[in-house]
């Protein structure tokens, strides 16, 4: 099979309800050079043992299922079957005979696209990421407009109610501890380098709390350090009870490389565009 026949794996795979890509084993098998479900069914288990080599679940990428086929005289016959994940397959055609043409092929392929699927996801992750962090500035910037008007009134105030809210979400741990840990610059800000899933947790005990401190029309620096510290309570144990820990969390990139990285990407599509124009 040439490198240009590589749209066949493609139309071979399939859309489950859910919207989630796979293939059947069983009709992958001869676009991969095998011809028997016993030889090519040694490559399947050869792949799953490196699936889970790789400290992945092989139920995650590999399901057993059963077919129903028609055997003679119009009778039915089931047939056991694998769905794989892109991912499964990949891992598949790795393992599958170096000598054969159509393994190569495969190979190739099922690299190819699974790097891009893995770019494609990154990307994803990464707007996550800028999204809940513009969302954050927003909801910091609200907080900070309600405090000021509420009891708090020095900068120096604002820092101290804010180190409140971060305590109460890290068990205790303060902006510089969690820095060091995590071996952040002492000058830039701690969410540039929080997950997704952190930057949610902090805008969501944040605006929970200048929600209740206009419902509850509460003045004094007390009762807001108070009502900052409950609801930053309430966020950590939620997230607990999903098996989160926030102040074990690893740090991400920087969100600045990525600001960059995208300003770069725009400004270098632009160009080609002009190019295009010219032409």
């Amino acid at each position: 099979m040439s490198e240009g026949d590589n749209s066949v794996f493609e139309s071979l795979m399939h859309v489950s309800k859910k919207g989630t890509q796979y293939w059947e084993a069983r009709e992958l098998m001869p676009y991969l050079g095998y011809k028997t479900w016993e030889s090519f069914n040694r490559v399947i288990e050869r792949a799953k043992k490196a699936c889970a080599n790789s400290g992945n679940a092989v139920s995650d990428h590999f399901r057993d299922i059963t077919k129903v086929i028609k055997a003679g005289k119009g009778a039915n016959h089931e047939i056991d079957d694998v769905a794989l994940n892109r991912y499964a397959a990949y891992l598949v055609a790795q393992n599958g005979s170096s000598t054969k043409k159509e393994i190569a092929s495969a190979q190739t392929h099922f690299a190819q696209q699974t790097r891009r699927q893995e770019v494609f996801q990154q990307r994803i992750n990464e707007d996550k990421r800028l999204e809940e962090r513009n969302r954050l500035t927003g909801v910091e910037s609200n907080i900070r407009s309600t405090v000021y008007q509420r009891g708090i009134k020095e900068p120096i105030e604002f820092a101290s109610f804010k180190d409140a809210h971060i305590r109460a979400l890290y068990n205790g741990k303060n902006t510089k501890q969690l820095k060091e840990e995590r071996s952040i610059p002492s000058k830039r800000p701690l969410a540039d380098f929080d997950s997704t899933v952190e930057l949610a947790a902090k805008s969501l005990s944040l605006a929970m709390t200048d929600r209740n401190i206009n419902e509850k029309d509460l003045k004094g620096a007390d009762k807001l350090h108070r009502e900052v510290i409950d609801n930053s309570i309430a966020t950590r144990e939620a997230l607990l009870q999903r098996g989160i820990i926030p102040e074990k969390l690893k740090p991400e990139e920087d969100i600045k490389n990525i600001e960059k990285r995208r300003k770069k990407e725009a400004k270098r599509i632009g160009s080609l565009s002009k190019l295009k124009e010219i032409e």
